[in-house]
């Protein structure tokens, strides 16, 4: 058992030195000559291919806020730049060195920094002065991420509305909520993007959109193996109902048996479509996010940033409860109040839908929740406020710019770079 484990790390090693190679290679013909001084946001992202979920999100948002600002990405890896290229509009400067990151930092006038996850390679971006580094973060959610200490590495944090507010006061000390957080709502939700991959009809559409397994006992949230059969099952044994399954990015990469859950699910989308191609079922892994949230009538989704996806768009949800109990769940927010479905419930899923389609007691405290997590959510409205958070940050380094003296500030943080001009990547 022991020999075939290292044989599979070891191919599992090999693959990822060939596709790294890979798209080094495709990186180097994709990418052109970057104008130097044109940019003045810049989004760092350390992570790999497995994350890329965590930036897609942000695409649209970023290109709309770069007819104003321009946006660079500074990609570390060489898959995801290549895949960031090849899916966005958006520039691409890949720094896999500090030597590369330094060279770009000293050849852009970027004012504004954005961070979508909290890699350890962030503090590899942050010792440059001169700049405001602002944690966007890749979601919004109740999950301890969302309240860690890590918020304080940064001058800035955007986050979603009156509900993050509250819980990061209520965890982190001495940290001036006032002064370093900035509500912007949910910016996505204007940006709703994919085209839809069937044909709308009368069929209820039922969204189930799981979280992976998790690393941790705290973070088993993940209901592929708890619920998902059993809800896949009714809904796809029903002639009323339409199911879009789109698990998370890193489904079974923990644990085989949630990998063996997703799988089953899977085929057996595929052998009802194949008995009724009608059905239109759909098994969505693809990188845009938003069709679904837009058109499908109720959503089941486990303790993620899914939730507040969802409640972003304003419509019905359910959440699965974690059947286990280390799993951490903070029912101080939304949670308090959300339309739980149990583990034994999962196989009668089809009259829980019906239950919350027709509750008009369910559809206000919604919209109360709504409320307390985004603020407006009318269109428009969160991509105005995310526009005068960015631009209200530009007026502030233009302030502490004048008053570090300017040219000479200039002049000295050149001098800071010119003098790590030849050290290497220290990790």
């Amino acid at each position: 058992m022991g020999l075939a484990s290292d044989i599979r790390k070891a191919r599992g090693l090999l693959r990822k030195v060939l596709d790294n190679r890979s798209a080094v290679r495709q990186v180097r013909a994709m990418r052109t000559p970057l104008p130097v001084g044109r940019f003045r946001v810049g989004v760092y992202f350390a992570d790999g291919a497995v994350n890329l979920y965590q930036m897609r999100q942000w695409y649209k948002p970023l290109q709309k806020l770069a007819e104003t600002w321009p946006v660079l990405v500074l990609s570390r890896n060489a898959t995801s730049a290549a895949a960031i290229m090849t899916e966005s509009e958006l520039p691409v400067a890949f720094v896999p060195t500090v030597r590369d990151l330094e060279r770009v930092v000293a050849a852009q006038g970027l004012r504004v920094v954005l961070y979508v996850n909290q890699n350890t390679r962030n503090f590899q971006m942050f010792r440059y002065g001169h700049r405001w580094h602002v944690f966007i973060n890749h979601g919004e959610s109740d999950k301890m991420y969302m309240t860690t200490n890590q918020f304080k590495a940064y001058d800035y944090a955007l986050i979603a509305g009156d509900a993050a507010r509250e819980r990061l006061g209520r965890v982190l000390w001495n940290y001036d909520l006032d002064a370093r957080t900035i509500a912007i709502g949910r910016p996505q939700a204007d940006h709703y993007s994919g085209a839809l991959p069937y044909t709308p009809d009368d069929r209820t559409v039922v969204l189930y959109a799981p979280t992976w397994e998790g690393d941790r006992p705290s973070a088993f949230y993940g209901s592929i193996v708890s619920h998902g059969e059993a809800l896949a099952s009714a809904v796809l044994g029903s002639a009323r109902h339409r199911l879009i399954y789109r698990p998370h990015p890193r489904s079974g990469v923990v644990d085989h048996e949630y990998l063996a859950a997703h799988r089953r699910i899977v085929a057996a989308i595929a052998a009802a479509n194949a008995a009724d191609p009608a059905a239109q079922h759909v098994y969505d892994d693809g990188p845009e996010l938003g069709w679904q949230l837009a058109t499908s009538d109720v959503a089941v989704v486990d303790i993620s940033a899914m939730v507040y996806d969802r409640l972003a768009a304003d419509k019905p949800l359910l959440i699965t409860r974690p059947v286990d109990e280390r799993a951490a769940v903070d029912t101080s927010g939304y949670l308090s109040a959300c339309e739980w479905l149990d583990a034994a419930d999962a196989p009668r899923i089809l009259a829980e839908v019906d239950r919350l389609v027709g509750d008009p007691e369910a559809v206000a405290r919604l919209a109360h929740w709504v409320d307390q997590y985004f603020g407006d959510t009318s269109p428009g409205a969160p991509t105005a406020r995310f526009h005068a958070a960015i631009g209200r940050l530009m007026d502030e380094w233009d302030q502490w710019h004048a008053r570090a003296g300017g040219d000479a500030d200039d002049a000295a943080a050149q001098a800071e770079l010119d003098s790590h001009a030849g050290r290497e990547e220290a990790s």
